[in-house]
């Protein structure tokens, strides 16, 4: 079965949809999404979203907090243009209907203040800010006629000219097959410009706060289609991750640092942050990360505390009320002890290469939101400004669309998927295996802490899997867990090869074989 939209967009996050509600108004647009509609990473923003909103703050005091947090790595003209449209993107959220927390006073939103910032600038609605987001964007497109919401469809791989029925190498995208759970079948979507919000790869970590599905799928896609992938041996590690045996991703805001929260070695019962920064909790994540995981290492730590207790109990449950409430149900009240924390992967900072269009190598494809390296992240993502960044660059991606229309070229012809040569997988816990073997080998050897010997290990059991993978999907018949694997073994490799090639050490990326920060910034750039 083919369908032919004007715009195809794979991703249904804060970066999809507001693309899609930009280009509405004169394109057909089909949105697909792996799951339903509102699995993706947007939901589970719990922060908020970084804008210069404050007196006393300023453009330029963010763009310092942007650059300092990123180690000199980012775009200085990418962060100045995202950092200029956040007061704007707020603005077009709440006439959304984001309920956004009213200020008090002459404040009209309440401001909170995280790590690596130097003012409030926090915009939320309590302590769920991006479902809020998802939320009104999801109501905004499902009322759009122009808009068609596909849930459950798995992407494979890009349609390009190579899979035109008169083949060409012309390199330009025209859409994408994907996998579509209701039929079992492998569909193709034909469309003039195709956008990948698809999100991170948090997936091929063992402990994740990233959802389900963040396997990596748009990076993958792209990288095959031939498209340069940078920076993707930065790949942020949230400190507070919830350490509970039954609940593996639960993410503890870093919004309960800014509000006074305190980290704790249970054993010794002191502080231990301000041994490690000037800033103690409000350091950067990368800085908390490593002594969260130096403490843990050095006592034989399950974990450390995050004790935000001395706090007024009022205050705790008003300003995180959905935290209050989960850890309550564990029997943790935070009101009145700390909260056992570890780290967790948390955010692909590198991806796909775009311009501040959302423009990547490939003539009709564009992508925004954390699939890409954009240069407004650089080695290190400051908090709260990756739903800013999916909201400023779907919107640029839609607009650059519309702006060149008529020099996106019209879909040829395009040959259906063939499976006339593939039988059912015989056995599904080859997959799952897999699936297991690259968590297990990414947290233990392409973690928070690296060594040029634990990275060669990486790279030789990456490498051993891809001959694996590369049968599977030969020989049987795709399935979701399929396509995910062989997509978590592409990104692996990819950040393995970009870690070993970077000999420094320098936001995320920190290695004891080159402990200092070298002289000049240089973006790790891949080439297909």
């Amino acid at each position: 079965m083919i369908d032919a939209y004007d715009v195809l967009i794979a991703g249904s996050g804060a970066a999809g949809l507001t693309a899609a509600l930009n280009l509405a108004a004169s394109k057909r647009v089909a949105v697909i999404a792996k799951g339903r509609l509102s699995e993706g990473a947007t939901g589970w923003a719990q922060g908020g979203i970084a804008a210069v909103l404050e007196d006393g703050d300023s453009f330029e005091a963010h763009v310092h907090d942007t650059m300092i947090a990123g180690a000199g790595l980012n775009d200085l003209g990418i962060v100045e243009h995202v950092v200029g449209e956040a007061p704007r993107a707020i603005e077009r959220l709440a006439e959304l209907g984001v309920p956004f927390n009213a200020g008090d006073g002459s404040e009209r939103w309440h401001l909170t203040r995280e790590g690596g910032h130097s003012h409030r600038r926090i915009v939320h609605v309590a302590d769920a800010t991006g479902w809020a987001v998802q939320q009104a964007l999801e109501k905004a497109a499902v009322e759009h006629p122009n808009i068609t919401l596909v849930p459950d469809m798995v992407a494979i791989d890009l349609v390009t000219g190579r899979h035109a029925a008169d083949f060409s190498t012309s390199g330009a995208v025209h859409g994408l097959y994907a996998f579509s759970r209701e039929t079992r079948q492998v569909e193709t979507i034909v469309a003039r410009a195709t956008i990948l919000a698809t999100g991170g790869a948090g997936r091929a970590y063992l402990y994740s706060t990233a959802p389900r599905g963040a396997t990596g799928d748009g990076i993958a896609m792209a990288w095959r289609a031939g498209c340069r992938v940078s920076n993707m041996e930065f790949m942020q590690f949230h400190p507070t991750c919830l350490y509970n045996l039954e609940i593996k991703n639960f993410l503890i805001t870093e919004a309960v640092r800014g509000e006074g929260g305190l980290l704790i070695n249970p054993r010794s019962g002191k502080r231990f942050m301000p041994d490690y920064d000037e800033r103690a909790e409000l350091a950067p994540r990368d800085i908390v990360a490593r002594a969260i995981d130096s403490e843990i290492k050095r006592d034989g730590l399950d974990f450390v505390h995050l004790d935000i207790s001395h706090r007024e109990p009022a205050f705790v449950k008003e300003h995180f009320p959905n935290i209050h409430e989960k850890l309550l149900g564990l029997g943790i009240d935070i009101t009145r002890e700390p909260i056992p924390v570890v780290p967790a992967q948390h955010y692909t900072c590198g991806g796909v290469v775009v311009d501040r269009h959302g423009c990547t190598d490939a003539p009709g494809l564009y992508a925004a939101g954390e699939v890409t390296q954009s240069g407004l992240h650089g080695a290190n993502r400051l908090a709260s400004n990756s739903l800013l960044e999916c909201l400023v660059f779907g919107e640029a991606a839609a607009k650059h669309i519309d702006a060149h229309w008529g020099s996106l070229p019209e879909p040829p012809a395009i040959r259906p998927w063939d499976e006339s040569r593939v039988t059912d997988l015989d056995e599904e816990v080859v997959i799952q295996q897999s699936w297991g073997e690259i968590r297990r080998f990414m947290w233990n050897f392409v973690g928070i802490v690296r060594t040029t010997k634990r990275l060669e290990r990486a790279r030789n059991r990456v490498d051993l899997l891809r001959r694996e993978v590369a049968g599977y999907y030969r020989d049987f018949r795709v399935t979701p867990d399929l396509i995910e694997l062989r997509n978590l073994v592409e990104v692996a490799d990819l950040i393995i090869r970009s870690a070993l090639s970077r000999h420094e050490s320098r936001g995320l990326h920190y290695t004891l074989d080159y402990p200092e920060i070298a002289a000049e910034a240089v973006d790790t750039v891949l080439v297909p």
